[in-house]
């Protein structure tokens, strides 16, 4: 059986996000989960926030948040990302993909966030995430599950994984359909 979970993983800023989104867009199915995006005061970049895909955001990091959890000069809030996590429908069958923008250091800090990821690598929906390209043990383990296949994003190939992956998540799609009936 081919792996039903698509992980993209590359450089910081080389399109990952962007690739997530076409793929949203042109599978055109029902999708939970959420994405990651830096929030910029005055042309800098301050922190991140988490958007979830039906609405809900927060600040997940920043440099003026006060926490023990730190990524830099990020700061990140443990207890209200994991808030925002029980508030998105990750378990709902109406949805045919599950999105996680990302499998990262910051979301790591937060045990409920591995436990949910390792719940929803198991589960019959598919899993669409980006993941650090480089991480702790828990995220080297995700990226050598049979489970899982892992597509590497660079400057060269960003447009054409896109087109490569869609046939991909079509047919997941099609058999996560099949198992419904």
């Amino acid at each position: 059986m081919p792996a039903k979970n698509i992980l993209i993983t590359g450089r910081p800023g080389v399109g990952k996000t962007t690739l997530i989104f076409r793929l949203i867009k042109q599978i055109n199915l029902p999708c939970v989960g959420f994405y990651t995006a830096e929030i910029r005061e005055s042309g800098r970049r301050t922190g991140f926030e988490a958007i979830a895909l039906h609405g809900p955001k927060l600040i997940m990091s920043h440099v003026d948040i006060k926490s023990p959890y730190r990524v830099s000069k990020y700061s990140v809030d443990v207890a209200n990302f994991e808030q925002f996590l029980k508030e998105i429908p990750f378990f709902d069958p109406k949805y045919a993909f599950i999105v996680i923008d990302e499998i990262g250091k910051m979301e790591c800090f937060s045990p409920l966030f591995k436990k949910l990821i390792l719940n929803l690598l198991d589960r019959n929906t598919p899993l669409i995430a980006t993941i650090a390209l480089r991480g702790d043990a828990f995220i080297e383990s995700i990226k050598t599950r049979h489970d899982v296949r892992v597509y590497t994003v660079t400057y060269d190939n960003r447009d054409k994984l896109a087109m490569e992956l869609y046939p991909v998540l079509k047919e997941l799609a099609k058999g996560r359909n099949k198992e419904a009936n």
